[in-house]
């Protein structure tokens, strides 16, 4: 099986699951063949910090690849800010299949709750500015559709899928063409774009950043630039593009210390490559209760 451009999170998840399920389980669980036969069990998944919940909507199917006689309950909306000690779900059903589904299970919660606890600190940090968190390409192999919808969950939103949906002229492409026949392959880069698709182009500094103000793109990227040249990259394009029609993207070297200084510059685009590739998986466990019914 494999990940497709046009599959849902939902067929992305199934695939994932189907992977972690082989890497995990491999000929069966040993361990589970001591329970008793027959007997049931509830599981409580708990978060043991503060945190914001994801994956919730996803347990039900993780627990129907091992046994469909799993019951799933979810106690907690997506995107909620839970406490410590709060029950965000249960699974109540065979036990041997709930043992052997909860690694896997809280694997998946964990790094999805992550994503989106990390955003939120990021989108809080920009409060009451123009400035929007976006995630980036930056994700783990085959986990894009997954991460990114914790980034939304978490409040943010999502930059381009991948290579088909959008054009990123970056300095490595520049790097291997001359700058000057950009102008012209840009009219031929928007008929291939599909609904919703933009163009950006990246910039270094504030000479590259006017020349690419007088092309036809959307979005241009202030690469690594200090809050000074982003403050001075606003001022530019309000002056010379009055209408605002074209957005700026601040990329590269932000942080929570230094985000809400990036956004009072005035940009509308904030890019997060830590959003999912640094992420810290938070901290859920499961605690299980034999059924006496």
């Amino acid at each position: 099986m494999v990940i497709k451009p046009d599959q849902s999170e939902r067929d992305a998840l199934a695939v994932l699951v189907n992977l972690a399920k082989a890497e995990d389980l491999g000929e069966g669980d040993i361990t589970c063949t001591i329970l008793p036969a027959g007997i049931k069990c509830t599981g409580k998944f708990i978060a043991r910090e503060k945190l914001i919940f994801c994956g919730g909507a996803f347990l039900e199917q993780i627990a129907a690849s091992y046994d469909e006689a799993i019951a799933t309950t979810v106690l907690v909306d997506e995107g909620t800010e839970v406490e410590t000690g709060e029950v965000l779900a249960e699974w109540s059903g065979p036990a041997g299949a709930i043992l052997s589904a909860e690694r896997v299970a809280l694997n998946f919660l964990q790094r999805l709750s992550g994503i989106a606890t990390m955003t939120r600190k990021y989108v809080d940090a920009v409060a009451g500015t123009s400035a929007t968190i976006y995630d980036t390409r930056k994700t783990t192999p085959a986990w894009r559709r997954l991460e990114k919808y914790a980034v939304r969950v978490g409040g943010g939103k999502n930059h381009r899928l991948g290579l088909y949906d959008a054009v990123i002229i970056k300095d490595n492409h520049l790097a291997v063409m001359n700058w000057e026949d950009l102008a012209g392959k840009i009219a031929s880069l928007r008929k291939s774009l599909s609904k919703g698709g933009f163009i950006e182009i990246e910039v270094d500094n504030l000479e590259q950043l006017r020349e690419a103000l007088a092309m036809d793109v959307d979005v241009i990227m202030l690469d690594n630039m200090p809050v000074d040249q982003l403050a001075a990259a606003v001022a530019m394009r309000n002056e010379l593009c009055p209408s605002r029609s074209v957005e700026l993207e601040a990329s590269g070297g932000i942080t929570l210390e230094n985000v809400r200084q990036a956004a009072e510059t005035g940009v509308e685009r904030i890019a997060i490559g830590a959003l999912t590739h640094s992420a810290p998986a938070v901290d859920i466990a499961m605690e299980v209760h034999k059924d006496n019914s």
